[in-house]
């Protein structure tokens, strides 16, 4: 059976600097028409750096959640930019930390309701060259052991999808 849905309408809601909200009438394979409400990403790039059998972890507020949150470094893609590119911007100006990335997986992160896609790289041969965050950034960066990581997702500390998905790929790659 073809699952695909065909566009027949869209309409777009909003569109602010990182997301545009969109409403589309499709036509489902049994020839009915349903409504599509989803945000369109230009997506992003995050690095898992580990050094020394420590993760290299960002904490900063996450409005939308109301706390501070463990994870990655990462950042949105900017028009046009090739998510190594953007996944080195973001690790240096975040963490200080220049490094040969190696692409790791491509990560959907809610496919329900946006089409933004997360490039995860692993990085090798770093070197700390210092911070530069961007104007209105404020996070604190933490070498955190590895085995401590795992329990921190395993109790529910660490939450966040590109985390934990690049946490346990490097494990499963390891044989961890």
């Amino acid at each position: 059976m073809n699952l695909e849905e065909k566009q027949l309408k869209s309409k777009t809601l909003y569109q602010g600097k990182i997301l545009t909200l969109k409403v589309d009438e499709v036509g489902l394979p049994d020839g009915s028409t349903s409504v599509r409400e989803y945000i369109k990403h230009s997506g992003g790039a995050a690095v898992l750096l580990i050094k020394n059998k420590k993760v290299l972890l960002v904490k900063q507020f996450r409005y939308a959640y109301g706390k501070e949150i463990y994870e990655i470094p990462a950042g949105k893609l900017n028009s046009g930019e090739e998510p190594m590119v953007a996944a080195a911007r973001e690790l240096e100006e975040e963490t200080g930390y220049k490094a040969k990335l190696v692409h790791a997986f491509d990560l959907y992160p809610s496919p329900g309701y946006t089409d933004e896609i997360i490039h995860i790289y692993f990085a090798e041969k770093f070197v700390f060259t210092g911070q530069n965050l961007d104007e209105g950034e404020f996070l604190n960066c933490e070498f955190i052991l590895l085995e401590k990581v795992i329990k921190m997702i395993e109790s529910g500390e660490i939450c966040d999808a590109k985390t934990v998905s690049a946490i346990y790929r490097y494990l499963y790659l390891n044989n961890l």
